[in-house]
């Protein structure tokens, strides 16, 4: 496959990012994770329930790709969820995601056999120096820190698999709103399951103060995955899954205006690095 980036899908890849951004700040913001990714999956589940019964079902092909994407998204939000409950934001979020690039180029070259060109390889070297730049911008981490640090490196493995397994899935499929639509259909109540097993009825009472923030992120969550299928249908997954990684960038910036947390010069280098390896990847 050319591994070329129109700039239809680069632009719908850097709103996903935006999106994806958002969604975590707010999850981050809700303080009680296990009640934020709760409201996230009913109100994701809520609207892939709608859209099923709108938009054409994915081609028998695509299932046995959604089935292990669904598990491997119940182990993401799992991972995720810890990552925030004994991590910062600022550090959990840009490592999680920013392993995940260089796992889904090196599995796209093996089982899809898109070999990024020259330029390309570059442009994901140098957002990966950004994102160490975000990442280490304090030092080596502290001994308190690696369990989160552990977490987050287990969640971008965790992320390389599902978008690997989705990049090819949602090719299959023939439709990337209805793949999307049964893909959060499948997983989405699997974490409210769980939180009902484990909190019971004290759930919605703990859950109603955040009833419009957890369920505006579910919808958010839904649009930016839904963004980045459609553009796996149209470019190389190695790519994409690079340029998706500039919500690292967002959550920076969200992090220093919403969390108040610091934006000193490595961030800015950072946020520097990033925008050239966008621009190098787009070629």
């Amino acid at each position: 496959m050319d591994t070329q980036v129109p700039t239809s899908v680069l632009l719908a890849v850097l709103l996903a990012a935006a999106l994806h951004a958002s969604w975590n700040a707010l999850t981050h913001a809700l303080g009680d994770q296990l009640v934020g990714f709760t409201l996230i999956g009913a109100g994701y589940t809520v609207c892939a329930g709608i859209a099923v019964l709108l938009v054409p079902a994915p081609a028998p092909a695509s299932w046995p790709f959604l089935a292990a994407s669904a598990a491997l998204h119940v182990v993401y939000s799992l991972l995720l969820m810890r990552c925030y409950q004994i991590g910062d934001f600022s550090q959990t979020y840009p490592l999680s995601r920013g392993t995940s690039p260089w796992l889904v180029a090196i599995a796209a070259a093996t089982v899809a056999g898109e070999a990024l060109a020259p330029v390309q390889a570059l442009g994901l070297l140098v957002i990966s120096v950004g994102l160490a730049c975000l990442v280490f911008e304090a030092g080596l981490p502290r001994r308190d820190q690696l369990p989160a640090i552990a977490a987050a490196l287990l969640t971008g493995v965790t992320i390389a698999a599902y978008t690997t397994v989705d990049g090819l899935g949602v090719r299959q499929a023939q439709t990337a709103v209805g793949y999307a639509g049964w893909l959060f259909l499948l997983y989405g109540p699997v974490l409210p399951v769980m939180a009902l097993a484990v909190r019971g009825r004290k759930l919605m009472d703990q859950a109603r103060p955040h009833l419009a923030a957890g369920l505006t992120g579910g919808v958010l969550s839904l649009a930016a995955y839904a963004l980045v299928l459609w553009a796996q249908t149209r470019g190389a997954l190695g790519p994409i899954a690079a340029l998706r990684e500039t919500s690292i960038v967002i959550g920076a910036a969200i992090g220093a205006l919403a969390f108040h947390e610091r934006f000193g010069r490595w961030r800015i280098v950072s946020a520097l690095l990033i925008t050239i390896g966008v621009l190098l990847i787009s070629l």
